[in-house]
């Protein structure tokens, strides 16, 4: 009767692991269907902003605007349209095709862009605008020290600042400079500047929301790292780019040795928080250009631009010692093997992570705790 009672408690206790563990994973599920749908949602959104600026921008100069609306010019720009910085230069080029605007900036929060603008002219035409909702413009001229000279035909002599407005408030300054001298704007330009702010605050705001939520959805909620689908398409633009500029690409595909164990050792959440600090330590060593992923359970990976394979080598070193030099929680000392690629003319980029994969295995079967070359080198 007491080995009955026993069993069924080590029963209830396997249940409820189980348990837990499946909902932890429905909770990722559904926090990354959230967030792919507010992806989708947001981009539907960006669809309608961007051609608003579009229309904007044809009205004023019909043919760059056909460009954006009509054919490739539009359809086949509209995922670059979604990025933050794409919708600042869109906004500034339909700016500048407004008559009498030689020069233009956009500030909002973090973002920083002009057109027209000299590297020091850019920091001096900051104007910072009063916190007041029924503020439509502030009106600029500008006066120098010495007139006549040969250079002073090319300074700014006024400008136009409007704010940018969305969800119910502001969020920037759209700012338009021209060059010539006893010419300010009309009050139809500056009218016709602000109708392009009230398009672009929410192209900006809903760029900015974008943004935020693709990065979320490119990231593997347990460690930070990138996820899978990201890596792939990480891969495939580092590939095609690598191929086109002539330079080199590297790949290193890693694996903790002996994770399993250390679950069945700790179990599964005990073992998620061994991963994240892994995952930690492996970010601490990789550089600002590298690319680092999880690509599913404990194998990991770190796309390397315009870096060889003696590169990669060196920083799976690197990425080894940062993971085994102090145990971690109730896992102890983590080891770690690892397969580096290059990129070859005319490889795929399936092609390139199945020969890395392929080394990372050979490296698994040589004994473990080692990076093994595609090449067969070790």
């Amino acid at each position: 009767m007491g080995y009955l009672i026993v069993i069924c408690a080590l029963g209830l206790c396997l249940a409820i692991v189980v348990a837990a563990v499946v909902a932890v994973w429905r909770a990722r599920a559904t926090a990354d269907a959230r967030v792919a749908e507010a992806v989708r949602k947001l981009a539907l959104g960006m669809h309608d902003t961007m051609r608003d600026l579009a229309e904007s921008l044809e009205a004023n100069a019909p043919e760059a605007g056909r460009a954006l609306t009509e054919g490739e010019g539009y359809k086949g720009e509209l995922a670059a349209s979604l990025d933050l910085q794409e919708v600042a230069e869109r906004t500034l080029e339909a700016l500048r095709a407004i008559p009498g605007v030689e020069a233009a900036s956009l500030e909002a929060s973090e973002l920083v862009a002009s057109a027209g603008l000299g590297p020091d002219e850019g920091a001096g035409a900051a104007v910072g605008l009063p916190d007041n909702d029924n503020l439509r413009a502030v009106e600029l001229g500008y006066r120098y020290r010495i007139e006549g000279s040969d250079s002073s035909a090319s300074l700014i002599r006024s400008g136009v600042v409007v704010p940018l407005r969305a969800d119910g408030g502001s969020i920037g300054a759209l700012s338009a400079f021209t060059r010539a001298a006893d010419r300010p704007f009309s009050d139809e330009e500056i009218d016709e500047i602000e109708r392009l702010a009230v398009r672009a605050g929410p192209a900006v705001a809903n760029a900015r929301r974008y943004t935020e939520a693709r990065a979320l959805a490119d990231l593997d909620a347990l460690t930070g790292l990138h996820n899978r689908r990201y890596f792939h398409e990480a891969l495939a633009r580092e590939a095609t780019r690598a191929e086109r500029y002539s330079r080199r690409l590297a790949l290193i595909v890693i694996d903790l040795d002996d994770f399993k164990s250390i679950n069945d050792r700790v179990g599964h959440l005990t073992g998620d928080a061994v991963l994240a600090e892994a995952a930690a330590r492996m970010l601490s060593v990789v550089r600002g250009a590298d690319i680092a992923c999880r690509v599913g359970g404990d194998e990991f990976a770190i796309v390397l631009p315009e870096a060889g394979s003696e590169d990669a080598e060196l920083l799976a070193g690197r990425v080894a010692h940062a993971v085994s030099m102090r145990p971690i929680a109730n896992a102890g000392t983590l080891l770690l093997s690892a397969g580096v690629a290059e990129l070859r003319e005319g490889d795929r980029p399936e092609q390139l992570f199945e020969r890395a994969d392929a080394a990372l295995y050979r490296a698994k079967e040589s004994g473990k705790a080692r990076t093994v070359l595609a090449d067969g080198a070790s």
